[in-house]
């Protein structure tokens, strides 16, 4: 991929009226375009990372606004070229003209994510780095933003690159070996090439795995919240969020759909989904919805299990079954005993089949919020983020395909090495490792690829 020749510009900051807008101005002739429309210091006689006063001026002299213009002298800035940064005030009158004048002067308007494009182009950013520079514009939780940060400063990057140099080392001696075969030459013990393999199988398998953890923690982490009818689900949905998000009622069968709404809890995101009562109905639009719950409580990373302690035991057996079909051995369920300010709750769950090792048992009471304090630190802990020590997590899918698809070529590189084959087919699957590896960081890439990575940003970064 090769840098771009002409001068573009757009408006940096959110879309809308505020205080100050920034328009940025990236190319060889970034400082030249803007001193065209520009009155005060000569910005292409300054030095780098200085900032001035001055005025925007139409071609008939008119003035458009006071400003502040931001010089970063190439290489030294973002993107890798120099870079003028306006700072004018929020008027979408003002930044629309500034923009067309900038326009009519020579810059043409950035597509999206065209500036952190140039900063990958111009070794600024590797491409994982330059997609944490979206997920932190995006992030909307204190985890979320804090994966981001650790992606955006190359702590993900290093480590590949860590891998990489070690898959290079382990082809470097399966070529050596290949270049003196003849000569029954071994350059490193087949023990030594295994122990590698398996040191490295095991970093990339725990990326991959990873993934989950690092997509609930960064788009929210799911929890449905599922029982028979009358239970309370709607009630405690509403308690949670502080709102009557949900259409409480006692005639059974009131929640007919999937309801779903987000939650920040101690900088965790969680999407609350209450779901339809479990129960046998002949209503077809119920019947849909109970479906759709069974759905969701196996997409669910946390099933909320919400219990009237005056639920008759069958009816509670058949809950079970209903909720148990579904449930997986890695989902936390958290069984809310509701209504505690009603009856002391008391529910034999034994009785029902109801034994695992993954299970919370809580007493609450949905209408009073008694108990909902313990519930939402129950949230938090089943959610991960408290056994997470900055360690590194998965957070892009893209990513995660490539994980995958490089512990399939190691498994085979264990695999020929296990079985004694030539060093050359050895040598292939190392070079299809590195290349997965290499698509995650753009060491390995296609510009239909960049094409459609970039595409993804807003415009104006």
């Amino acid at each position: 991929m090769t840098l771009i020749d002409d001068t573009i510009c757009a408006v940096s900051t959110a879309p809308g009226i505020g205080g100050i807008a920034v328009i940025r101005v990236s190319g060889n002739q970034a400082c030249r375009i803007v001193d065209r429309v520009w009155q005060g210091k000569r910005l292409e006689n300054v030095t780098g990372h200085t900032a001035h006063l001055g005025t925007i001026v139409d071609e008939h002299g008119e003035t458009i606004d006071q400003a502040v213009a931001t010089v970063f002298c190439a290489p030294a800035s973002f993107t890798g070229e120099d870079v003028v940064e306006l700072s004018v005030h929020g008027s979408t009158w003002i930044q629309r003209e500034v923009v067309q004048l900038l326009v009519r002067q020579g810059c043409r308007i950035a597509e999206p994510g065209e500036f952190t494009r140039r900063a990958f182009a111009s070794g600024k950013l590797d491409l994982a780095e330059a997609e944490a520079v979206a997920d932190v514009i995006a992030s909307s939780s204190r985890a979320a933003h804090r994966m981001a940060i650790s992606q955006m400063r190359g702590d993900f990057s290093r480590q590949l690159e860590s891998l990489r140099q070690q898959l290079i080392d382990l082809a470097s001696l399966l070529e050596l070996e290949l270049d003196f075969s003849e000569e029954d030459v071994e350059f490193a013990s087949r023990e030594t090439l295994k122990s590698l393999t398996c040191e490295i199988h095991d970093v990339v398998s725990r990326l991959a795995t990873s993934f989950s953890t690092g997509a609930a923690l960064k788009d929210g982490v799911p929890v449905a919240i599922v029982g028979a009818t009358n239970a309370g689900k709607s009630t405690l949905l509403n308690r949670l969020l502080g709102d009557d998000r949900a259409i409480v009622s006692d005639i059974h069968g009131t929640t007919r759909d999937i309801i779903e709404d987000r939650i920040e809890i101690e900088g965790v995101l969680f999407r609350l989904i209450d779901t339809a009562g479990l129960r046998d109905t002949s209503d077809v639009v119920e019947s849909l919805g109970i479906d759709r719950t069974v759905k969701q409580i196996g997409n669910a990373a946390i099933v909320v299990w919400v219990i009237d302690p005056a639920t008759d035991q069958e009816t509670l057996r058949d809950t079970w079954q209903r909720i148990s079909s579904r449930l997986t051995e890695s989902q936390q369920l958290i069984v809310a005993l509701n209504k505690c300010d009603l009856s002391t709750p008391g529910v034999d769950l034994d009785s029902i089949g109801c034994q695992r090792d993954n299970i919370v048992i809580l007493n609450i009471s949905a209408a009073t919020g008694e108990g909902i304090d313990s519930l939402t630190q129950t949230l938090v802990e089943a959610s991960g983020v408290n056994s997470w020590q900055g360690e590194i997590l998965v957070t892009n899918s893209r990513h995660y395909e490539a994980l995958t698809n490089a512990l399939g070529s190691i498994k085979r590189i264990k695999e020929g090495l296990d079985a004694g084959i030539s060093g050359d087919f050895i040598a292939q699957d190392v070079r299809e490792t590195l290349h997965h590896l290499g698509t995650i960081t753009g060491a390995v890439t296609t510009t239909d690829i960049l094409a459609t990575i970039f595409s993804r940003f807003c415009i104006g970064k």
